[in-house]
């Protein structure tokens, strides 16, 4: 679904189901170099069981025109621009590496309107390596390639995706090099982002945390040092997993968001 935002178009993928006021709605945010269908599987689940679905294409990712925003606040602040312009007023927020961090920017200048909060893959301080920003700067390939090996843990690496034939490394690499023209801007973003512990204290909604114990990009002790800063946190680790959560454990994240975000809540409008 395309909506006009900003005077640009923005895509929001909805779960191929259309959006019912009378739902709850789960929005769901990408991370860096990344776009939308990373949620597929949990965004297609929750559309199913009686959820609107908001999974964003920031601007200059995916099919969102618009030029890259350049610090999370602005990100935070076009989010909640795009819940308003898609007739929401309230919503659960997912966001994974980057996007947890607008997730939580979100939830922290907006807490009327997020009714519970989810940090995939996760950290604070979220820095980049010199070497990593270097070759992001200059639009070398080596910097998808080393998000890429970094990004999954070392059975990623080996193969084991849940579809038979899909090829979650060549996968990998496809999907950053879609979204690599706003690698640096988004790298840059999360390199000086300083807000989040004082951000962290002024969220008021329920939250969940999910890390991986093989995440080489944000490490799980980073990850569960930023839950503790949030005022009612759960954590889950999830054994054998990487930073690319929702493609090496794709179920098993999809279990700790339905275990999180329980029926019964109030209408998103």
């Amino acid at each position: 679904m395309q909506i006009d935002l900003d005077a640009a178009p923005a895509f929001v993928y909805t779960g191929s189901k259309k959006i019912s006021p009378q739902q709850p709605c789960v929005m769901f945010i990408h991370g860096a170099a990344n776009d939308h269908s990373v949620w597929t599987l949990q965004s297609r689940y929750f559309a199913h069981h009686g959820w609107n679905i908001l999974a964003v294409d920031l601007p200059g990712h995916g099919k969102s025109l618009a030029a890259p925003l350049t610090h999370i606040g602005a990100m935070a602040d076009w989010c909640a621009r795009l819940l308003t312009a898609a007739g929401m007023g309230r919503a659960a927020v997912v966001g994974h590496s980057m996007g947890s961090l607008v997730a939580l920017e979100f939830a922290a200048r907006s807490p009327e309107r997020v009714t519970q909060l989810a940090l995939v893959g996760t950290a604070y301080p979220m820095k980049v390596s010199e070497a990593l920003l270097g070759a992001a700067e200059s639009n070398d390939h080596a910097a998808l390639d080393m998000i890429n090996v970094w990004g999954h843990s070392g059975a990623g690496q080996m193969g084991g995706n849940r579809a038979p034939g899909h090829w979650m490394m060549g996968g990998g690499i496809r999907l950053l090099e879609r979204n690599a023209k706003p690698l640096h801007t988004d790298f840059s973003a999360c390199n000086n982002y300083n807000d989040a512990e004082a951000s962290a204290a002024r969220v008021t909604c329920p939250a969940l945390v999910v890390a991986g114990n093989r995440d080489l990009m944000t490490p799980a002790k980073s990850a569960q040092g930023l839950a503790g800063k949030l005022p009612d946190a759960q954590i889950r680790l999830l054994d054998g997993a990487g930073h690319d959560i929702m493609s090496e454990q794709p179920d098993a994240l999809l279990d700790c968001l339905i275990g999180f975000l329980k029926p019964g809540l109030s209408p998103g409008a």
